[in-house]
């Protein structure tokens, strides 16, 4: 990370400018809050004439105990700010860009008002020259008169008291000047005029501007939304925060959803426009307490999206495969959803690094361990400040309570300050998230023979044992899947009995014809039994097996019932293997026999007690 893309999100989140303050110093530079003039950022560039590289470094206002919550090589105490809300920030290639903007915003909430101090060299100092004022000579020609200030306007800038250009009195005249002008509709016309300002309240603009803005928030208010300064659109948000020229604040947010289509989806105002209304929406809804199904309709998509995949990961055991995986995928970027494994089948690697990853929390909570608070922290109560980057007015304290906005989200309010619990990514591992899912990756590769091969970090073989587990597991499905199934279809048997008769009548002598009408009422003169409800056996299947069960030969029952030995142990096996799960009855030479090891089992499942 380079300070250049510090300096750049400092533009578009809160239209911060670097400024370069000393001559003699070029690589010293800072940025301060908006509102304040404070400094929150020392940015120093310094060539190494060893290296032939320039070193980068940034003093940040966010606070001492970040050191602690962070313990990374790049974050260090202060160079030059001195104090203990100052840490030092090291520009490397190491660097996370996601981490250094969080504690960007940490120091541009503190509002610490409190002096700093900062060493320097002493350069030498110029020479210091006063310009006296000139007055100017009016320019010919005639004087323009003033534009006449309808009375209501007139009205409002009474309505403004000075004293005090604090943020809270900034507010509350914003506040008080907006309630008396809620209904006040213009007809003048926007068209070729600028304005730019920090935090702009009507008492920013001009008499012109002033009704100019109001002649637009009348269109705006029939749903005709068209171009304006995007520092004047600001004021027309402000306002719904501020529920002027709301009913409630349920009202206030569906103007503020039909200010994003009307008005952002145009193509009018900016991506940092965008970023604040999704904010201010969210925070609308838990400041009010409004029912949860508005705040998933409402609140921040993207911060909703990051509480989700948080929630999946934590829960993996409740959520499908690719669940797991585009949770998986939120936090580690395109790194994973780029990896040749998922380029050469996506569902077997959502399938399988999903698995992973269920193990690894598995196991580890098994011995003690956890790897989801090794990747992401703990929940933590940090200090919220709704509608800090907002021209917004508290009337009044706040009443204490709760709202949880998901499952891994939640507001409380105590005595008017505000906490949020949740997971935050100050307290994210990515070093070891992302070697987590590198060695699986690596893993899963050759096991693939994807090609692309990564080399082997030791720091991370420890996820080694779960990838293994879980190919080995994927190798005994796949060869479970690939065996040959033999699927016995018995709605032909009856027609196979019938020709297997025929052909045995034709083959028969008149002696073994003789013996078979002579065992045959013998046989059939045996008490029916009928079988037991639970197995599918038929009257002569159990006559054979009770017969077997007893030590008698059965070829005569066979014979009496025109059966085939080696078919009718087929049945009998088939029947029985649900209960027993193996063969219970053998065929040698058309000879029935009875498997012993299975004795016990099968007078169980008859009901006798045959030895």
């Amino acid at each position: 990370m380079e300070l250049s893309e510090l300096t750049a999100y400092a533009r578009e989140v809160y239209q911060i400018e670097e400024q370069h303050k000393w001559d003699g110093f070029p690589g010293f530079s800072v940025l301060s809050h908006p509102r304040t003039g404070k400094w929150v950022a020392l940015l120093m560039r310094q060539w190494d004439t060893e290296s032939g590289e320039e070193i980068q470094r940034c003093d940040l206002k966010c606070g001492m105990q970040t050191l602690a919550e962070c313990r990374l090589p790049w974050l260090a105490p202060s160079i030059r700010m001195k104090g203990p809300k100052w840490i030092s920030v090291a520009f490397t290639d190491e660097t996370d860009p996601e981490l250094v903007f969080r504690l960007f915003d940490r120091a541009m909430i503190t509002g610490d008002e409190q002096g700093f101090t900062m060493v320097l060299e002493q350069p030498p100092q110029p020479e210091i020259r006063i310009h006296r004022d000139t007055p100017l000579p009016l320019p010919p020609g005639p004087v323009r008169e003033p534009e006449a200030l309808p009375e209501r306007l007139r009205e409002m800038k009474h309505l403004y008291e000075y004293g005090s250009n604090s943020v809270e009195a900034r507010a509350a005249n914003f506040l008080r000047q907006g309630r008396f002008m809620a209904d006040y509709e213009d007809d003048a016309s926007w068209a070729g005029m600028n304005f730019a300002c920090y935090f702009p309240t009507y008492h920013d603009l001009t008499t012109r501007q002033l009704r100019c803005y109001f002649a637009w928030r009348t269109h705006v208010r029939k749903g005709d939304f068209q171009p304006i300064a995007v520092s004047a659109a600001y004021i027309y948000l402000y306002e719904l925060l501020n529920l002027i020229g709301a009913a409630s604040p349920e009202d206030a947010l569906q103007k503020l959803k039909a200010f994003e289509t009307g008005y952002l989806d145009a193509g009018y105002g900016d991506a940092v426009m965008r970023a604040n209304l999704r904010r201010w929406m969210t925070e609308l809804i838990i400041v009010h307490a409004l029912p949860e199904n508005i705040a998933q309709h409402f609140a921040d998509p993207v911060l909703l999206a990051r509480d989700q995949a948080l929630t999946v990961l934590q829960t993996p055991e409740e959520h499908t495969d690719e669940e797991v995986f585009s949770a998986l995928c939120f936090f580690d970027g395109k790194r994973l959803a780029q990896s040749p494994v998922c380029r050469k089948s996506a569902a077997k690697a959502a399938r399988l690094f999903s698995r992973v990853w269920r193990l690894s929390l598995r196991q580890n909570r098994e011995n003690g361990g956890e790897v989801f608070a090794q990747c992401f922290g703990e929940q933590t109560a940090s200090a919220w400040y709704p509608f800090a980057n907002a021209v917004y007015c508290w009337e009044k304290q706040p009443a204490d309570g709760a709202y949880q906005l998901d499952a891994c989200r939640s507001y409380r309010c105590r005595d008017g300050t505000w906490e949020m619990l949740s997971w935050e990514s100050l307290s994210f591992d990515r070093q070891f998230f992302h070697g987590l899912l590198r060695q699986t990756d690596l893993l899963l590769r050759r096991y693939l023979k994807t090609g692309n091969y990564l080399k082997e970090k030791p720091e991370d073989a420890w996820i080694a044992p779960f990838v293994c587990s879980v190919i080995g597991a994927e190798e005994r499905e796949e060869a479970e899947a690939a065996r040959p199934r033999v699927v016995l279809d018995l709605s032909g048997l009856e027609q196979i009995r019938r020709d297997a008769l025929i052909t045995r009548d034709s083959l028969l002598t008149d002696e073994e014809r003789a013996e078979a009408e002579t065992a045959a009422p013998v046989q059939t003169a045996a008490p029916e039994q009928s079988a037991p409800p639970e197995l599918p056996l038929d009257n002569v299947q159990l006559e054979i097996l009770r017969a077997l069960l007893d030590g008698k030969p059965v070829s005569g029952i066979i014979r009496a019932h025109h059966l085939m030995p080696a078919m009718t142990a087929d049945m009998i096996n088939e029947a029985l293997f649900d209960e027993i799960g193996d063969n219970t009855v053998g065929c040698d030479n058309d000879t029935l026999s009875l498997v012993e090891d299975y004795r016990e089992d099968l007078t169980r499942l008859l009901g006798g007690d045959h030895s």
